[in-house]
């Protein structure tokens, strides 16, 4: 089998570059299906997906449906002819007459080592628990939330500072390589079938407001997680003075806060400001007050007196 006929359905910055790599390894994209413009920043003009911006700079068709279960919409997807369909954070639940539609199946890139962190979040959560590796997968889709049979893995470490968004941005080269090795297998005739463990799955679920407040009654090091978990999106929060503070960069360091209550400022630095938690210290070092823009922790303590002996939350 030559190059096959792919109709690439994604959304965001983390499915571009497997659309890219696909266009590299020669494959005819017949069609890219993301999600409709949205609302978008302070003045909510509509704004395109970054699949789409990619898709229109390379000359590739768009389509955009309300609904991807419309009959009108399946049967155009069958008049393309597709040979497999390729899924990267689409934003939508794929029906069954979608995931029949191709003849070869359609395959997913997952953000995590299957079947741990099933679900929409997976490099948040993973960070937010202290996961010390992770990785991306492919596999087939079935009607299951990331259930599917598993094709490919690769494995990467987490470091001890590496944010959600820095992981994403080294995740998503490793899935579009793997996506294409995954077609390789396929063309060749023997692209594996692996069963997942459903008994050792874990889910990442959509992100609350209520995960994003700091629990200074947490360890220094949950802290840390859900810190560097939740940048650069939401962003993990607490207050001061009645107003919220979001906390941007966090350091676990050596010492003890004595018999202060979690959350106490212990000190005032010149590199951060040190907070006491359920255990341990940790140092902020990257803050954001309401409506400003991110600061170095000790530049807020002189702008908005925050001093040792205040408590945050």
């Amino acid at each position: 089998m030559g190059k096959l006929r792919v109709i690439f359905m994604g959304t965001p910055d983390f499915a571009v570059p497997t659309l890219e790599k696909l266009l590299a390894a020669k494959h005819d994209i017949v069609a890219v299906v993301t999600q409709p413009d949205r609302p978008k920043g302070r003045g909510q003009r509509m704004a395109a997906s970054p699949v789409k911006e990619f898709a229109i700079s390379q000359g590739l068709p768009v389509l955009q449906p309300e609904k991807i279960k419309d009959p009108v919409f399946i049967n155009h997807m069958l008049q393309l002819r597709p040979d497999v369909i390729v899924v990267v954070a689409f934003g939508q639940i794929l029906p069954q007459g979608l995931l029949d539609l191709p003849p070869l199946g359609c395959i997913n890139v997952h953000a995590s080592l299957l079947p741990r962190y099933r679900g929409a979040a997976p490099i948040h959560w993973a960070i937010i628990n202290g996961e010390t590796k992770t990785g991306v997968t492919t596999m087939w889709m079935d009607i299951g939330m990331d259930t599917g049979d598993m094709i490919l893995k690769a494995e990467t470490p987490i470091g001890p500072d590496e944010t959600t968004g820095e992981l994403h941005d080294r995740l998503k080269w490793m899935g579009a390589e793997l996506l294409v090795r995954s077609l390789e297998l396929l063309m060749a005739g023997n692209a594996p079938r692996i069963p997942q463990d459903n008994s050792a799955a874990s889910y990442a679920p959509l992100l609350t407001r209520d995960i994003e407040q700091v629990d200074w009654r947490r360890s220094a090091l949950e802290v840390h997680n859900l810190v560097r978990g939740l940048n650069p999106w939401p962003g993990a929060y607490t207050t001061h003075s009645g107003k919220t503070l979001k906390i941007w960069r966090t350091r676990i360091i050596d010492g003890h806060a004595g018999s202060v209550p979690p959350g106490t400022v212990v000190d005032v630095r010149h590199h951060g400001v040190v907070v006491a938690t359920g255990r341990g210290l940790i140092q902020l070092t990257e803050v954001q007050p309401e409506s400003k823009k991110r600061m170095q922790a000790c530049e807020y303590a002189r702008g908005y007196n925050l001093c040792a002996g205040d408590i945050l939350g």
